[in-house]
This record gives C-alpha cells, structure tokens and sequence, in this order.
C-alpha cells in the first residue's frame, strides 16, 4: 500500500472535522473522495500534506509516518497537492509558476526537461509563458496550479476539486487530464463534488458524511448504491 490513513481525527479549535477516518492508497491507482459540502473531503487531503495536524491517527506513506512532519518535508517526499480554488500566482507569469513548483529540486536538467513535459501536456500554457497568471481563464488557471504540481515530479497527486467553476468542455479536459497524468503511473487522490466525473475516473470510492466515511468500495459499486444515486448523483 503507497498511503495508508487510520483512524485519523482532525479538529479545527474545539470542531471535530474528521472522526475515525481510514482509507488507503495503492501504487498507480486513482481513488475518489465524494461527499457534500463540509464533509471533511478537503480536511483530508489537507491532513495528508501537513497542512493540518491530525489530534489522532497515523498516516504512513511507503510505510513511514507522515503525519507530523512539515508540509515542505512532505513535498521533498514526492506529495504534492493541487488545493481548491487553483491559488496560481497571480504576479507571476505562467513560467514563474510553473518554476515555483520545483523550488525544492536542485536538478536544473531534470526541471528543464520537466518544464518541456508540461509545456507539451498542456500546449495552451506554452502558449501563455509569458502571460501573468491573473490573465488566464478559470480553466488555464486550473491547467496551471496542475502543471506546477508535477514540476515538483511527484509520486502522489492530490487534486481537491478540479473541476470546479469550470465549463462542461473544460471538464471534460481536466478528465481527460487526470487519466493522462495517471497512466505514467502517479497515483492520484480526487476530491470532487462532481461525484458523476469523480466516480468515471477512480477505481476505487470513499463516501464522506460530516466528517466520516460512511460508504466505501469499487467505484462501480458505488455508482449503484441507492442512496449515492439520491443523494449526488440526482437519480
């Protein structure tokens, strides 16, 4: 197992935002988090990258603990996360951002070849280099905090929310995206509220409800389970 979480409990001040929550991660796999708004979705990716402090449980990645270790040690390890709401650098131009993805690596060969890799995945931001990240639209912003996420050349991926705010077409792109990026082999934990899309690209399902997994199995599974169909995917 790449990743594995048990048990963990998260509490924002005195609010218990995760209770009890276990999942895990296999090497190469995409698996999905879904649940409302507040159901401790993001609390979890966030917990995984050191961005927020579990008051119990473990994680453990490659089998080490992680779970008390700075958000830049996590990084160094190969984690990287790609949070809601893009957060591109506005200032910056899309190759400063870019660069900002790498500023722990010291293998200028490596980065500038990994620099080419994203310029050819995602040819619009070649396109825009010179561009200041404020002048993108939603979906090259979105490309973007992605594109500056493997320049760190990660071995895990966390995506919360990709396709947030953006058109049916661009969706489907950002999809198409995903799969792109997993069939090199990095694994990948999606966090969606688009519980149709998130349960097409993962194998595997975790249902989130107020702060605890509720449901979990084979994404196909899940699809068909009655109160998944109610409750988000309007069936």
């Amino acid at each position: 197992m790449l990743l594995e979480m048990h048990g963990l409990a998260v509490h924002y001040n005195k609010v218990k935002a995760l209770e009890d929550v276990s999942l895990g991660l296999e090497a190469g796999d995409i698996i999905t988090l879904i649940g409302a708004n507040g159901a401790g979705k993001s609390t979890t990716l966030r917990a995984i990258s050191g961005l927020v402090r579990p008051s119990l449980g473990e994680i453990r990645f490659e089998g080490a603990r992680i779970d008390q270790l700075a958000p830049e040690r996590i990084v160094k390890l190969g984690i990287a996360h790609v949070p809601e709401g893009r957060h591109v650098f506005p200032e910056l131009t899309v190759y400063e951002n870019l660069n900002t993805g790498a500023f722990l690596r010291r293998d200028r060969d490596g980065v500038r070849r990994d620099l080419e890799g994203v310029y050819a995945r995602f040819p619009r931001l070649k396109e825009r280099h010179g561009q200041f990240g404020k002048t993108l639209s939603g979906g090259e912003q979105q490309m973007l905090a992605i594109g500056r996420a493997l320049m760190s050349r990660p071995r895990l991926l966390l995506l919360d929310e990709p396709s947030l705010g953006l058109s049916p077409v661009m969706v489907q792109e950002i999809a198409r995206i995903i799969v792109d990026i997993n069939s090199t082999g990095v694994p990948v934990i999606l966090v969606e509220q688009n519980a149709q899309l998130a349960l097409k690209l993962a194998r595997y399902a975790y249902v989130m409800e107020t702060g605890r997994i509720t449901l979990k199995g084979e994404a196909g599974q899940i699809r068909e389970d009655a109160h998944v169909r109610r409750a988000y995917l309007g069936a």
